[in-house]
C-alpha cells in the first residue's frame, strides 16, 4: 500500500491542505490537493496544489514567483487533512499581497484587516490577481 492509500480524499477527490511557516508557525493559507498534486509535492518538494476554479494543478508561485519549499508533510489524526510545513519564498503567500490568507480578523461586528500588504498585488501579477 502506498503512503498516498492513507489518505482520505473526499468525494471531490481533494484533501484539505494547510501550509504553515516551518520556521514560526503560522498559518499561511489553506488550499485543496488531489492525489496527483500531493504526489507531485512530495516528488517537487514544493507544493502543488488543485485549483478547484481553474480545474487544474496550480504549483504555488507559478506567476508570483511565491514558492512554497516544503520542509515536512503532515497528516492528521483522521487522514483527511494534510499540513505543509514551508518556506515561503518572498515571505507572501496570499494573492493580496500579504504574508497570509488569514489577515483579517472579527473586530467589533465586522472582519478588519490586521495585516500590512507586503508588495501590491498589481505588481506581482499584473492585474490577475
Amino acid at each position: 500500500m502506498s503512503w498516498l492509500d492513507e489518505v482520505r480524499f473526499n468525494d471531490d477527490g481533494l484533501v484539505a491542505a494547510i501550509a504553515q511557516d516551518a520556521d514560526d508557525g503560522r498559518v499561511l493559507m489553506m488550499a485543496w490537493m488531489n492525489r496527483e498534486a500531493l504526489a507531485r509535492t512530495a516528488e517537487l518538494g514544493e507544493a502543488v496544489y488543485y485549483s478547484r476554479s481553474r480545474g487544474r494543478l496550480w504549483h504555488k508561485g507559478e506567476s508570483s514567483g511565491h514558492v512554497q519549499r516544503v520542509r515536512e508533510l503532515r497528516i492528521d489524526c483522521d487522514g483527511d487533512v494534510v499540513l505543509l510545513k514551508v518556506e515561503q519564498a518572498g515571505g507572501i503567500a496570499c494573492h493580496t499581497g500579504r504574508r497570509s490568507c488569514f489577515y483579517r480578523r472579527l473586530d467589533g461586528g465586522g472582519w478588519a484587516s490586521a495585516d500590512p500588504v507586503v508588495r501590491d498585488p498589481e505588481s506581482i501579477y499584473g492585474g490577475d490577481g
